[in-house]
């Protein structure tokens, strides 16, 4: 039986603040969301994503957004105001989780969540490096503490 709502963390964490979404994962591993609550790091397989939102009735995803000088403010936006179509390639790191919600839509119908959530954390760098900047470091806890409220409605 698939889970009422999947939890995704998106992201590269050897590309400094484009880790937040594994590192949302990583906080919510230790909380109780209940039973009918999945999370995943999805890493970069946007493929990924789209696979396990299958059947879900709920989708909440996470991930960076480029720089634009205030690092670590949180948006939470519809997933369909994000969803685009993939470009034509024939290389599967060009399929992200935008192109997964587009996609999944469209392939799996009905079977794929309407209620999508989108939370993304303004990243100060996405430079090559590990860990986190302060100010996303401190978002991830705020967007693990958001989720949870999410999860336990």
């Amino acid at each position: 039986m698939a889970h009422l709502t999947a939890v995704i963390g998106c992201g590269n964490p050897n590309r400094s603040d484009d880790g937040v979404g594994p590192r949302v994962i990583e906080l919510l591993r230790g909380r109780d969301l209940g039973p009918d609550v999945a999370i995943y790091d999805a890493g970069t397989d946007g493929m990924g994503v789209m696979y396990q939102a299958r059947g879900c009735a709920r989708l909440i995803i996470v991930d960076a957004r480029a720089p634009e000088g205030d690092p670590g403010a949180v948006f939470e936006v519809p997933g369909d105001v994000l969803e685009r179509p993939p470009n034509q390639s024939l290389n599967l790191h060009d399929f992200r989780w935008d192109h997964a919600l587009f996609a999944g839509r469209k392939i799996y119908g009905d079977e794929f969540p309407a209620d999508v959530t989108v939370l993304l954390v303004e990243a100060k760098s996405l430079d090559l490096g590990l860990g986190l900047s302060p100010e996303v470091g401190a978002a991830a806890k705020t967007v693990a503490d958001r989720i949870s409220q999410m999860c336990l409605k």
